[in-house]
């Protein structure tokens, strides 16, 4: 853990008291600050009570004592309203942070020269994190990972000179986090996402771009129109940027060619690295993650041997395209973290053949987005609660049954698939899982379970 010191002393507020709040709350009491804590749930208040983190209902402290204001990632900072503790600090002139803020202090406190990579992006991140940390820790460096992905960031080893940090950032961290400055920051996307929070595109473009506008080198995904204009922008007043493309060839930056990552297109347009073959890194998307590890990787100066053997060794995300098994020359794939239909596109672009299954609790929209994968789908096996809807949608293009259970949908799918030879078990569900299981990585989990339970099966 990383003990806070940098707020000794110092008298600090904290709303929200789930995993993250709790450990953001005990790293500020070991480095001796005075805290005050609160959650609008009484089960989260009574749970870090247990832990020892000092807690009184926001209401009544004198908020013109405190020095800074903590406040959960998850809860509204600003759309569609201001949480109530929001209002108390503003009103009250006190900074608003979160716990990536806090990490930031500690670090320049600690060893400023820290490598820190931080990772923002609609789409790719977790995986990008997930890649850049294994690349690191397979060339032997000294690595931490955390953040939005595994570890609440105080939950990490202490900044050390020579210690990387990888870490993953979502928008709603990143607003909380007004000195972010890593080593190398990477925004890889932005789409369309958490509106509801934001309010426009245009802010949360805006704040996805403070986290590559603090850092020493940008790495820009320049595949949407909002990332070009952030590039352009910081390339005349701020970093050096580096950009990268998973579709168009680019004279400086990266780009990719099918499985093949090239530095700039020269005349003699020779490959740095390749992802043949490499069943944790299939696809269009994962060559932009792939992109922003290399680019990244060099920067941090790893040779092209350590890189090139990092990506042959990345086993993948759990839940994101997990390769799960074989049987015979069908393979099952896991992408249970597909909880919507543009998160499920990326697997259903990789595979020529799939037997796809599908549903859950339905998202706005279904999976029309998708139509132009269903030329791939031989046949769709469909469970919970969206399975009508989605049959309506696959009408007579795509041949599909309704399951109904996850278990009865991997028997029949792998039932079918051995008359196919090459072909793609995968469960990519376009769906909220909160019909049938807790979450997607309960749902993934099941999956598992169901294929190991299959005669013949074989690891990948």
């Amino acid at each position: 853990m990383i003990s806070a010191q940098s707020f000794s002393g110092k008298a600090v507020a904290l709303f929200g008291l789930g995993g993250s709040g709790i450990a953001t709350a005990q790293a500020l009491v070991a480095g001796g600050a005075d805290v005050q804590a609160w959650d609008d749930n009484p089960e989260s208040v009574a749970k870090a009570e247990a832990a020892g983190i000092p807690v009184v209902d926001l209401r009544t402290i004198d908020w013109s004592r405190l020095s800074s204001f903590v406040l959960s990632p998850g809860v509204p900072l600003t759309h569609p309203k201001p949480h109530w503790t929001v209002d108390l600090a503003r009103g009250a002139g006190v900074e608003i942070i979160g716990d990536i803020e806090i990490f930031v202090r500690e670090r320049k406190r600690l060893a400023p020269d820290a490598p820190l990579v931080a990772i923002t992006g609609t789409n790719g991140k977790s995986t990008t994190t997930a890649l850049i940390a294994h690349i690191l820790q397979s060339a032997g460096r000294d690595t931490q990972m955390g953040g939005n992905i595994g570890r609440a960031v105080l939950t990490l080893d202490p900044p050390e000179s020579g210690r990387h940090y990888v870490v993953e950032c979502s928008s709603y961290q990143i607003d909380l986090a007004p000195s972010l400055n890593p080593t190398v920051g990477i925004l890889l996307n932005v789409t369309p996402d958490h509106l509801d929070r934001h309010g426009t595109i245009q802010h949360y473009a805006d704040i996805k771009a403070r986290l590559v506008a603090g850092s020493e080198t940008a790495v820009i995904g320049v595949d949407d129109s909002f990332c070009v204009e952030i590039a352009d922008r910081l390339e005349r007043a701020g970093p050096k940027v580096v950009r990268i493309s998973g579709r168009l060839p680019l004279k400086s930056g990266y780009f990719a060619e099918e499985s093949e990552l090239f530095r700039g297109a020269t005349p003699e347009k020779r490959a740095l690295f390749s992802l043949n073959g490499i069943g944790s890194l299939r696809g269009r998307h994962n060559a932009q993650n792939a992109l922003a590890a290399v680019a990244t990787c060099l920067e941090l100066g790893l040779s092209e041997a350590e890189i090139q053997n990092g990506l042959n060794t990345f086993p993948g995300l759990v839940h994101r395209m997990e390769q799960v098994a074989r049987r015979g020359k069908v393979l099952f794939v896991n992408d249970s973290k597909a909880t919507n239909a543009e998160a499920a596109a990326p697997a259903l672009s990789s595979f020529p053949k799939i037997r796809w299954i599908a549903g859950g609790l339905p998202k706005t929209g279904g999976i029309e987005a998708l139509r132009p994968f269903f030329p791939r789908i031989t046949k769709a096996y469909l469970i919970g609660e969206a399975a009508p809807s989605f049959a309506a949608t696959l009408g007579e293009t795509v041949p599909y049954e309704i399951s109904g259970t996850l278990s009865s949908a991997v028997n029949h799918a792998a039932r079918d698939a051995e008359a196919d030879g090459e072909t793609v078990v995968l469960l990519s569900p376009a769906c909220a899982s909160f019909d049938q299981f807790k979450n997607f990585e309960l749902r993934g989990e099941a999956f598992r379970q169901a294929v190991q339970a299959l005669a013949g099966i074989e690891p990948v």
